[in-house]
């Protein structure tokens, strides 16, 4: 809770209907997807200007305040929780996009953008912005960078560090920082805007970001295919990705799918159901394309990878079959998932697969594992379901105790820990899985530099 005396101070930046201090709005701004921790946030501020952002974090380097960021809140490792009293700054109102230059196919863009608003500006100017996930109508650009977000087309087009030319940042002793200006050359030094891109708000707040755009990809061909085996998920991979180039290549267990299929109150896209699926979206530009895809499942069938699969034939029908894939997260949200984000090399994943499974089966006999994510980028989303019994503690304890073997496994294969999800509060103590200890201690030396007084998003990714 805040003093009278950093209330007054803090009303002299901000007028007061952008300063919210009841227990509702502190709730719904103090914590994001995740629902580990209670949120105790002691305000919720809404900034529309950098001048602003950057008169708030003097303010708090003075009060000695904490400042947690706040973008869409979508975010499943705890990065956006407020639990500790701090202040959450809102970037929503903050939502312009200006500076488009056809010519660079570059555009400015504040960090309350919408993802899907930015995809769309792309879109009505002929080009295209491919960075997309699930979340995409909701999450944030400034989210999006804070976290190097990913998602369903990294396979193609790369994480969201690709498509950032430039940005303007508040550093946390409250500096403006312009990195790049959006140049496609600028061989002048250190580049700090790839520090900022995955510091998850440990170091100041993205305020603006110039964002790259490319050519609209050609038309698309989405297939849906069963398999009886997860470790022969790689095989199918290899298998179209030599013969055709991948927009996207997803999978998801079957019990994803019934749980999808319960929440949408639809019924299954193939007559008979498998363990597994694979949603690969391959690019179509000429008619000869979709006779590849085909020649290449049959392939698959003649090896006994797949036993069944669907090629959609319309538009709507795509739409249909992605849904299956991007309404898992939101279906099994009522069962308090509790995540693991992982990676590895791709060409260590069958042997890894492997090892894991048997892991999980021998470790977690009492609970429904689902499992799902972007494979073809290496990246496994493994999702342990609360049973309606268990009390939110006892449940997490659980999960925490298979951990310290998951991630061994992980380190044994030189993973990552998080691959897209962010560190944030819940896998901070897990960092060492993935970092050395000569670069957690560059990091902290980093963090020092830009937020001495330790106000930025404090407690998360360094503890």
């Amino acid at each position: 809770m805040l003093t009278a005396s950093q209330l007054t101070s803090l009303q002299a930046i901000l007028p007061v209907d952008r300063i919210h201090l009841d227990a509702n709005m502190c709730k719904r701004y103090g914590q994001d997807w995740t629902r580990y921790t209670t949120p105790q946030a002691a305000a919720i501020v809404f900034p529309v200007s950098i001048e602003e952002v950057q008169a708030l974090v003097r303010w708090a380097n003075v009060a000695g305040v904490g400042i947690v960021p706040s973008g869409g809140r979508t975010g499943l490792s705890g990065g956006a929780v407020a639990a500790q009293g701090e202040v959450v700054v809102s970037l929503e109102r903050m939502n312009r996009i200006d500076g488009f230059d056809p010519l660079a196919r570059t555009v400015r863009c504040q960090a309350g953008v919408i993802t899907a608003a930015l995809q769309q500006f792309a879109t009505d100017n002929g080009l295209y912005y491919p960075v997309d996930f699930a979340s995409s109508g909701s999450s944030q650009i400034g989210g999006n960078i804070a976290t190097n977000a990913g998602g369903i087309r990294v396979v193609r087009y790369g994480m969201t560090r690709e498509w950032v030319a430039g940005l303007t940042v508040v550093t946390g002793s409250g500096e403006v920082l312009e990195c790049n200006l959006g140049l496609a050359k600028n061989n002048t030094g250190y580049d700090f805007r790839h520090l900022f891109i995955g510091s998850e708000g440990t170091l100041g707040l993205v305020v603006e970001a110039t964002m790259r755009l490319t050519d609209p990809p050609p038309a698309t061909t989405v297939l849906l295919l069963a398999l009886p085996r997860l470790e022969d998920i790689m095989a199918v991979f290899h298998a179209f990705r030599s013969a055709l180039t991948l927009q996207a290549f997803e999978f998801f267990s079957d019990l994803a799918l019934t749980h999808v299929l319960a929440a949408e109150h639809a019924t299954a896209p193939l007559a008979e159901r498998q363990p597994f699926y694979v949603l690969l979206e391959l690019e179509a530009p000429t008619p000869d394309a979709e006779e590849q895809a085909l020649q290449q499942f049959s392939r698959c069938m003649e090896q006994g990878w797949v036993v069944d699969g669907v090629m959609a034939q319309s538009q709507q029908q795509a739409k249909a079959l992605w849904c299956l894939r991007e309404g898992i997260s939101a279906a099994i949200t009522p069962f308090t998932p509790y995540k693991n984000d992982i990676s590895v090399l791709v060409s260590q994943l069958p042997a890894f697969v492997a090892r894991l499974q048997a892991l999980l089966t021998r470790d977690y006999p009492d609970f429904e594992v689902l499992w799902y994510g972007h494979i073809g980028d290496g990246n496994l989303h493994i999702n342990v379901l609360k049973p309606l019994d268990w009390a939110l503690a006892d449940f997490r304890h659980a999960c925490e105790q298979v951990n310290t073997q998951v991630f061994a496994l992980v380190a044994e294969f030189v993973g990552s820990m998080s691959a897209e999800h962010g560190v944030g509060l819940l896998k901070r103590d897990y960092l060492a899985v993935t970092r050395s200890a000569a670069d957690i201690a560059l990091m902290r030396g980093v963090k020092a530099v830009f937020d001495p007084n330790g106000i930025m998003n404090p407690g998360k990714l360094l503890a």
